[in-house]
C-alpha cells in the first residue's frame, strides 16, 4: 500500500469521527473494521523482509574479488555489478548496470534517513556518482571497492568516504498484488 494511500485513509478516518470522541479511537476502530492494520502490517514485513534479506545475501560475498565489471561470483564484481547483483538474486528487481544509472532510477533519500538495503552513492573517479554500496546499518555499507581488493564493509564516517559522499537513494520495489511499496 503507498505511502500516500495511508496518508489518505488516515486523515478521511479523522475526518468521519464523532465530534468530541477521540480521533485515535475512530481511526482505530475504521482501519481495524477495513482490515487496514493487517494489510499494513504484511506491506511493512515484506519491506523488512527484503532488506534483511538483501544485507544477509550481501553479507555472504565478502571477501570476493574486484573485478571491473564483474556481476558474479565466478567472475568477480564490480562496484555496480555487486549491487545489480544482490537485488537481482535477493528480490529480484533489475537494476541499471552502471553506478551512475542506478542513481538515476532510484529515490532520493536523506542520508539521515538510510535503511538497510538502501543505496550509498561517492563520488571516487572525480564525476558524481561513481561508486555505489549498499547500506548495512550503523553507518556502514557493503560494496566492492576496487582492483586488487574484495567486497568489504567500510564506515562511511572514515574521512576518504565522508568526503566523497555524494547521496543515498532508496530502491522501489513493486510486491506481487501491484501496490507499490517503498523500503
Amino acid at each position: 500500500m503507498s505511502r500516500w494511500l495511508c496518508v489518505l485513509l488516515l486523515a478521511c478516518a479523522g475526518a468521519h469521527a464523532a465530534p468530541g470522541a477521540p480521533a485515535e479511537d475512530d481511526m482505530g476502530q475504521f482501519m481495524a473494521e477495513k482490515g487496514l492494520m493487517q494489510r499494513l502490517d504484511a506491506v511493512r514485513h515484506t519491506v523488512t523482509d527484503h532488506a534483511s534479506d538483501l544485507v544477509v545475501t550481501a553479507m555472504g560475498f565478502l571477501g570476493v574479488p574486484y573485478k571491473r565489471g564483474g556481476s558474479s561470483v565466478e567472475t568477480g564484481f564490480d562496484c555496480s555489478g555487486f549491487v545489480k547483483a544482490m537485488y537481482e538474486q535477493t528480490i529480484g528487481l533489475v537494476l541499471p548496470r552502471r553506478a551512475n544509472e542506478q542513481a538515476a532510477a532510484t529515490q532520493t533519500i536523506d542520508k539521515k534517513d538510510l535503511q538497510p538495503g538502501d543505496l550509498v552513492f561517492f563520488n571516487t573517479m572525480k564525476r558524481a556518482f561513481s561508486h555505489v554500496g549498499i547500506y548495512v546499518g550503523n553507518g556502514k555499507f557493503i560494496h566492492s571497492p576496487k582492483p586488487g581488493a574484495e567486497v568489504r564493509v567500510e564506515d562511511m564516517g572514515v574521512s576518504y568516504w565522508a568526503r566523497r559522499f555524494d547521496g543515498a537513494r532508496r530502491v522501489s520495489t513493486t510486491p506481487p498484488d501491484g501496490q507499490t511499496a517503498t523500503r
